[in-house]
């Protein structure tokens, strides 16, 4: 696990092709001013020193680590590549969302490097897309090192991300995704029921919710987190390694949720299909899985939990 994600090998060797059409000019004037940016960059940033790593698998690949923790991948020649394991998950999600090449409306709160937009504007064009990021300084360097294609509809927006939410109208938006971390932990507004309400008005009736969530042994902070969603959304599936499922390692699981039926089986199909295979529950094994856990209210909610160190580490 790494504080978004933990980097992995792409959507798989056989898939890693952009699904999206590339603008080739673009691609080739970065080619040779990319050669001389293939440095490491490091800037402090509200969350701490922000670092982007070259790729040195691909020509224009970038890691971004806030305090020494991965927290992003971008391929700015391939947007549609998706490095992080709970990302390809999410990836998923989108994909899934509607027909291929359908555009959508997509809230993101949480930026990090932008890669799930890039993604969604590679895959969808003319999709419209807004993200809600909180660290200002963060999305100044993800722009000036990390640009994104300016063919794309993406608005950034500097805000907290609950209240940057509740300043979108009803009804809005096809999907919902929510990525956001402060420090290495999600804060406690983002994991109430009240949050939730908030989320599905923002959605269509259709809409659909995905989250980004880290917990460890016992698993007492995502058994709350199903069981808060399911106070507010009737469907709900959720993803993860099967050593996570175990309780055996500290990682990151994403849930689904939405007031219609989900396309459980064919996400269950692409997860299980991963380069790091995960498992996914719904119904029965979901409810059973949170174990009676209380719904987390405004008033109770706490931060997720802190990771252990060694989570960070490389092997």
């Amino acid at each position: 696990m790494a504080r978004r994600g933990t980097p992995g090998r792409g959507k798989g060797k056989a898939a890693d092709k952009a699904v999206g059409p590339k603008a080739k000019g673009r691609q080739d004037g970065r080619r040779g001013s990319a050669r001389a940016e293939r440095e490491p960059v490091s800037r402090p940033v509200g969350g701490g020193l922000a670092e982007l790593i070259p790729d040195r698998e691909r020509p224009h690949g970038w890691t971004l680590l806030i305090d020494g923790a991965p927290q992003s991948h971008v391929d700015l020649d391939d947007p549609a590549h998706l490095s992080f394991a709970y990302q390809r998950r999410l990836g998923h999600v989108i994909d899934l969302a509607a027909p291929p090449l359908q555009p959508l409306h997509v809230l993101h709160l949480g930026g990090g490097a932008f890669t799930l937009a890039r993604y969604t504007a590679a895959t969808r064009p003319r999709s419209t897309q807004q993200i809600v990021e909180l660290d200002a300084p963060l999305v100044q360097l993800v722009r000036d090192c990390l640009p994104l294609d300016p063919q794309a509809r993406v608005r950034v927006r500097t805000a907290d991300a609950r209240e940057g939410l509740g300043r979108f109208p009803d009804g809005w938006a096809d999907l919902v995704i929510a990525d956001v971390f402060s420090g290495a932990r999600t804060p406690a507004h983002l994991t109430s029921a009240e949050f939730l309400t908030e989320v599905r008005r923002v959605l269509k009736p259709e809409g659909r919710y995905a989250a980004n969530l880290a917990d460890g042994p016992p698993l007492a902070h995502l058994r709350g987190q199903v069981a808060t969603a399911a106070a507010v959304f009737p469907e709900l599936a959720l993803a993860a390694d099967p050593v996570v499922w175990r309780g055996r390692r500290f990682g990151n699981a994403v849930l689904l949720a939405s007031a219609l039926p989900l396309p459980v089986a064919e996400f269950t199909r692409r997860v299980a299909s991963d380069p790091h295979p995960g498992r996914v529950e719904h119904g029965r094994a979901l409810t059973d899985f949170t174990g009676g856990a209380a719904v987390v209210t405004d008033a109770a909610a706490k931060p997720s939990p802190a990771p252990p160190p060694s989570v960070f580490e490389n092997p």
